[in-house]
């Protein structure tokens, strides 16, 4: 995974990974989310991968979109 540049200082998220279809991303404490085309949508997951590589609002679109935020593919413990 990458780590966010966390322009704005205050995100709780850590790091993301993008794939073709996907964004990974890990939140503190360690937790991973899959967000998928699948799952969320095209235009969704190309806001997020957007939003991740400039490191600021990544957060904030996952918990102002109840489509994006409760629609994760799935969701895992990352060590």
């Amino acid at each position: 995974m990458e780590r966010y540049r966390n322009l704005s200082g205050d995100s709780g998220v850590e790091a993301y990974e993008i794939g073709d279809d996907f964004v990974a991303v890990r939140f503190r404490p360690g937790v991973v989310y899959w967000y998928t085309e699948a799952s969320i949508g095209e235009w969704h997951v190309a806001a997020l991968k957007r939003l991740a590589r400039r490191g600021q609002g990544l957060g904030t679109y996952i918990s102002q979109h109840a489509e994006v935020n409760g629609g994760y593919a799935r969701k895992e413990v990352d060590d």
